[in-house]
């Protein structure tokens, strides 16, 4: 059985899942192969495909919506095209948020348009806010700022000459209880990790499989509920918000890590679905 695992060339980061993932694929007869999805002469057969660590497609928006599009034509793609498509630009906060999913507090900014962050910010109550691109990978263009600071409005002017933005309150919460990455493998939760919080060039730090609340776990599952029963991988990130509840900070459907390293029992079911799908 060959399967294509799409990434980049090269990664802006390593990837930890990529070399368990190559392994246990081979122990149950699966030849896989880590292609750029960029790279068009990789992708002329209509092999079934993966996709994992494509994180560059935040520079290349538009040509990454074709490959999505065309590679599902050509033959399968886990996850979904649609759900792929669906979740590239994190608006979907907003339909999170009209689902009655507790979602953090969003502000969306608008490419080319004049933003007062200031007064915005003020209106809302927020001191420390984080800014980032409204299409984003790792922690490209994410800074946590004063809200009223010259930082915040030069930042906000520089991103929205070419790329709409979010603005969100820094919760607090994070530097301490942190925000929990749950991960789901083939419908089902399976592990669950704390993050520090991330900003543009600061390394991730993760911690060992933790256990996590009823309440996360509850907000997890209405996040993924539209569609959780047609994806091979899932995560969501959530952390305390502005009333101790759980909010969603982000939901991962494109190309999350998924921390295999901290679960093998994951890592097994991720194989098992990719073998279930491709015995078809």
């Amino acid at each position: 059985m060959k399967l294509h695992i799409a990434t980049c060339r090269p990664l802006p980061e390593p990837d930890p899942d990529e070399d368990l993932l190559l392994a246990a694929l081979e122990a149950v007869g699966i030849e896989a192969t880590m292609d750029d999805w960029r790279d068009g002469g990789r992708w002329q057969d209509a092999a079934p495909a993966v996709v994992r660590s494509t994180w560059d497609y935040i520079h290349h928006l538009d040509a990454f919506r074709d490959w999505v599009t065309q590679t599902a034509a050509a033959g399968p793609l886990w996850n979904p095209a649609d759900v792929l498509l669906d979740n590239l630009d994190k608006r979907y906060l907003f339909d999170l948020a009209a689902r009655g999913v507790p979602v953090v507090p969003t502000l969306l900014l608008e490419r080319g348009r004049p933003a007062d962050l200031a007064a915005r910010a003020a209106e809302r109550g927020w001191e420390k806010v984080v800014i980032k691109p409204a299409v984003g990978a790792g922690s490209f263009e994410t800074h946590r700022v004063a809200a009223g600071s010259p930082e915040a409005a030069a930042i906000c002017g520089r991103l929205l000459a070419d790329r709409d933005v979010l603005v969100q309150p820094y919760l607090s919460s994070v530097d301490g209880y942190g925000e929990r990455a749950l991960v789901w493998i083939d419908g089902e939760f399976t592990h669950a990790v704390r993050k520090t919080p991330r900003f543009a060039a600061d390394e991730e730090q993760v911690s060992e499989a933790l256990p996590i609340t009823a309440a996360e776990r509850a907000v997890g599952t209405a996040a993924l509920a539209p569609v959780h029963d047609r994806l091979l991988y899932a995560r969501v990130d959530v952390a305390p918000g502005p009333t101790g509840d759980p909010v969603v900070m982000e939901l991962e459907l494109v190309e999350p890590s998924l921390f295999l390293l901290q679960s093998p029992p994951a890592l097994e079911r991720l194989v098992a679905g990719i073998r279930r799908r491709l015995a078809g």
